[in-house]
């Protein structure tokens, strides 16, 4: 009988263990999550999308794991009884500059075997009836879900079937064990195993230094903030709204979600996370910041976009410009419209040279495998991840 263990209690360390565990039902499995609770950090905040794979460069990892995995997802959902909804969505171009960007999108999208249809700015009302739009495209593809469900879902299977699920235990090291690795926590356990697969998020190369690997990439934090509509103005938006994406700026830019338990998520922007797990401007790490500052890779990334950085925490210190870019889309939204909410940090693989790591990255040395780089839409995707991993794990 071998013994595996999974470090991390997100949505993709939990599909990863739920696959070992419905591969190698005989094994011994481990499941290490360093805080109190499944889905503290990415998984439990963020917008709750399914994402259809719209963006992604086809024949990318993340394009066809994201198919393959919101139907893997979906399927999870309907044995689960989690609610979920396929209800489409909206990409707004809001001027005619946007309208060609608009048309690549909707090709990207069809490679990825999407049924996008482009739209007239009146076909577009016909599904938002408050939106800006001098174009539209529909991608019927996209859903919602409630992400932490899913997890505590995965956590129940895990437990039934047998599988040891160990709540505030934080990996920091470990000893060399003939093929396989001791693994020891902060509580002074050593967890022998034969293979590990680390899904750490926001702490994944850390945890990979800690058990001897050189990771090929740096997380560096950046915070998205959150605002929820007041419940009137949360009657303009009927599903998903996202704004054509700029190709200068490495994220979506905000958008308006309709979430399932009906309330409107306003965001989120993107700003530089002052700690790995900094989800306001006070909570601050100088543990965590100076390896980030001295690393070459944040300042060639910060040259690169500096003027989108500098926008992004303009949004950031006001609730007006935060809402001026949300009217882009929804005109008729106010600024006493916004409600702050929860923020949620993204962990965002940087290499040296500046460039942020654009597709999932996942690198393995010995018996451990490290997923280093599992932003969105990793959690639409993680139990095609999980397939993938632990296909590799057998061969």
């Amino acid at each position: 009988m071998a013994r595996q263990v999974v470090v991390g209690g997100g949505i993709v360390g939990l599909a990863v263990a739920h696959e070992v565990q419905r591969t190698h039902p005989g094994d011994h499995l481990v499941v290490l999550e360093k805080e109190g609770a499944w889905a503290t950090h990415q998984t439990g905040r963020n917008s709750g999308v399914i994402h259809s794979g719209l963006y992604y460069p086809p024949g990318s990892a993340k394009a066809a794991l994201c198919r393959t995995g919101a139907q893997a997802l979906i399927e999870f959902a309907q044995a689960e009884s989690i609610p979920y909804a396929v209800c489409g969505k909206l990409v707004v171009a809001t001027s005619p500059e946007e309208v060609p960007r608009l048309r690549a999108l909707a090709e990207r999208g069809r490679a990825n075997g999407l049924a996008v249809r482009q739209l007239s700015a009146e076909a577009a009302r016909e599904f938002e009836s408050h939106v800006n739009a001098v174009a539209a495209l529909h991608v019927p593809e996209t859903g919602i879900i409630d992400y932490p469900a899913v997890c505590r879902a995965l956590a129940a299977r895990l437990a039934g079937a047998g599988a040891d699920l160990r709540l505030g235990e934080r990996v920091v090291g470990a000893v060399p064990r003939g093929a396989g690795i001791g693994i020891r926590t902060a509580g002074g356990d050593r967890i022998d195993a034969d293979r590990v697969v680390v899904c750490a998020g926001l702490q994944s190369d850390l945890v990979a230094r800690r058990l001897g690997h050189r990771p090929s990439a740096r997380i560096v934090p950046f915070r998205g903030e959150y605002y929820t509509l007041r419940p009137a103005a949360a009657a303009l938006v009927r599903g998903l709204i996202y704004p054509v994406p700029d190709p200068e700026f490495p994220f979506l830019g905000v958008h308006l979600t309709r979430g399932i338990e009906g309330g409107v998520h306003a965001g989120p922007n993107a700003v530089l996370a002052l700690a790995r797990e900094g989800y306001s401007w006070s909570r601050l790490s100088p543990r965590d910041l100076g390896p980030i500052l001295a690393f070459p890779g944040t300042w060639r990334l910060a040259r690169r976009h500096w003027r989108s950085g500098a926008t992004e925490l303009a949004r950031s210190m006001s609730r007006r410009r935060f809402a001026a870019s949300l009217r882009r889309l929804v005109p008729d939204l106010e600024d006493g419209d916004l409600m702050p909410a929860p923020a949620g940090v993204r962990a965002q693989a940087l290499r040296p040279d500046g460039g942020l790591v654009d597709d999932f990255l996942i690198e393995s040395a010995g018996p451990v495998t490290f997923v280093l780089n599992a932003p969105s839409p990793a959690a639409t995707a993680a139990f095609a991840i999980a397939r993938r991993i632990v296909a590799d794990l057998r061969d």
